[in-house]
Order: C-alpha cells, then structure tokens, then sequence
C-alpha cells in the first residue's frame, strides 16, 4: 500500500503568509482610525466608496462626529448618522467619492477552522493585522446596553483595545464580522458582530439613525416553572419570565399582565427567560397584536399585548 504524500510545510506557510497579504492588500486601505474628543480611539471600516463606514457604538457612544485617520494618513471629520448599541453597532459618514471599500461577506457561509484575519488600531498603532481561525459561530454575547447579541462570531484572531470596530475578514478579503470584544485577561477569545447582523442592522441606521424595537414595559427575571404546572399545561419549557412589576400606562399593563405572572409564551414562541423576549420584541411586532401566554397561579391564560416602540434615552 503506497504512504501518501508528505506534505511540503515551507509550501503551505507560503501559501498561508500569500492569502494573508492578499486579504490585507484589498482590505487595508480601507480600514481607518477614528478618535472622539475625551473618550479615546477605535477603528472602523469603509464598505461603499462614497464614504459610509462601520465601527463600533462604543467606539463613537454619544458622539455627533469624529475624527477619521484614513490608511493612507489623510484626516477627515466622520459624522455619526446612526448607532444601535444593542448589537454594537453604528454608521458614520465621510466625504468623498471612490474610496476605498471593504465588501461585507456571507458569515453564514463561514466555517469553524477558517482563516479569520482582523485588521485595526490597537493601542493606536495604525493599521496592525492579527491572524487566527474562526473558533466558533452562533455565540451569543451580552452588550453593553445589557442585551443579548446573537450570532456573533468566536476567533482567536489577537485583539486589543483599538481594535474595536475594525474588520474581521477572510482570506479573499470578504468581511464576515465587526470586531467588537475580547475577554480580558484570557488570550484567544475574541468576538465579532456577524456581516449578516451588520448588513441589517446598517439598513436601518441609514434609513432612521437607530434600531427600532418593541416595548412592552415589563420588569421581571427568569424563573423555573414547577413540574406539576408544566406536566399539568402540558409545558416544553422548564423556565419562564416571572414578572416583577408593570409600568403604569404601558402595552403589558393595557393587555392584563399582573406581577407574578409567569410569561411562557409569546406570538406563539416559548419563552425561558427576559432574553426571548428582547429576541421577539423586534420592529415588524411593534404595534400589533400579540397573543401572550402567562401561568397566573394555576390558571393558564392568553392575553392580546400591543407592543409600542421602544423609545431611547436621551
């Protein structure tokens, strides 16, 4: 029986070290820096070449412009035109016509083991590239605002902070993620907002400034819902939301919903914990009705809630 093959590692290297240049090549001059007067730097990418770029909601947080540092050393001033920090998010706009663009990538088309190559500022050295492969898709991962992010990309790709909001990309040069967050003081555990999640999320910064999402005015926690009423209502979830009070006035106070009750479901979806919720409480619910299923004590009960928009702070 014939050994295979041995397999030339000087060949492979040079053809890893080949894939990387190219990517940075086509993705590099379109990465830039940006600075915001009192709350540090960050990093962000240009992905149409009239200039509109992504970074990271943190990186700009309250801010109406900043300070863009392009590859090539040139300076201009960025204005915010819209930023969700529920996924991190945000859009900031330059002036210019054909600039150089990064193209936003199919993250459902990424695999577990790719190359993933992240390019950015950290610490504020300009335009630093780190390697790594995809360590895991579909994580989810809490944002600053206290939502839950889902289907965010796991790399171990270095980041540092600066790196925020700069490209994850792959070895053509697509983009697959927005690079967002790294656990700290652990090594190899990065995270980035998914192409998919930014490709949305971007539409509609562009078209109202910000995310709409629904609002229902319902504070409560996750609690485990007792055997007996789960095998009683027949039940395929072991947890629900216990709610611990209702703002006056507010969607869940017009539906019915009373404090102690236990939301399982809603639209249909069951619901373990406050997450699904935020998970279902998106723009096409917002002002129409939906059924809301709540265990009140023994009692099994559906309820018609309307959900508003959930309005930010200012």
């Amino acid at each position: 029986m014939a050994l295979p093959a041995k397999v030339d590692d000087g060949r492979l290297l040079d053809a890893y070290s080949d894939a990387v240049v190219r990517a940075i090549e086509v993705v590099g001059p379109a990465v830039v820096k940006l600075e915001v007067a009192g709350q540090g730097s960050g990093s962000g990418f240009l992905f149409t070449s009239d200039g509109l770029l992504i970074t990271n909601s943190h990186v700009i947080r309250g801010a109406t412009h900043a300070r863009v540092t392009f590859a090539d050393g040139r300076i201009s001033r960025g204005e915010v035109l819209g930023d969700d920090p529920d996924t991190d998010l945000a859009v900031v706009r330059v002036a210019g016509d054909r600039l150089p663009f990064a193209s936003l990538g199919d993250s459902a088309a990424v695999r577990v083991g790719q190359i993933a190559i992240a390019i950015g500022n950290p610490y504020g050295f300009d335009c630093t590239v780190t390697t790594g492969v995809v360590s895991a898709l579909g994580r989810s991962l809490r944002a600053q605002s206290g939502r839950l992010m889902d289907d965010v990309l796991q790399t171990d790709a270095a980041l540092n902070p600066g790196n925020s909001g700069g490209p994850l990309v792959t070895s053509q040069g697509d983009v697959i993620g927005v690079n967002t967050a790294m656990i700290m003081p652990a090594q190899g555990l990065s995270f980035a907002v998914a192409s998919n999640t930014a490709r949305v999320v971007v539409s509609r910064l562009l078209r109202d400034g910000r995310v709409r999402r629904g609002y229902l005015g319902v504070a409560g926690h996750r609690a485990l819902v007792q055997r007996t009423l789960a095998r009683h209502h027949s039940l395929a979830v072991s947890s629900a939301v216990r709610v611990e009070s209702i703002e006056r006035f507010s969607p869940a106070a017009a539906a019915g919903i009373q404090p102690r009750d236990l939301i399982i479901a809603f639209d249909g979806q069951p619901v373990t914990g406050v997450d699904d919720l935020h998970r279902y409480l998106t723009e096409e619910r917002i002002g129409r009705p939906m059924p809301v299923v709540v265990l009140r004590g023994p009692e099994r009960h559906q309820l018609i809630v309307v959900p508003w928009e959930d309005r930010p702070a200012n």
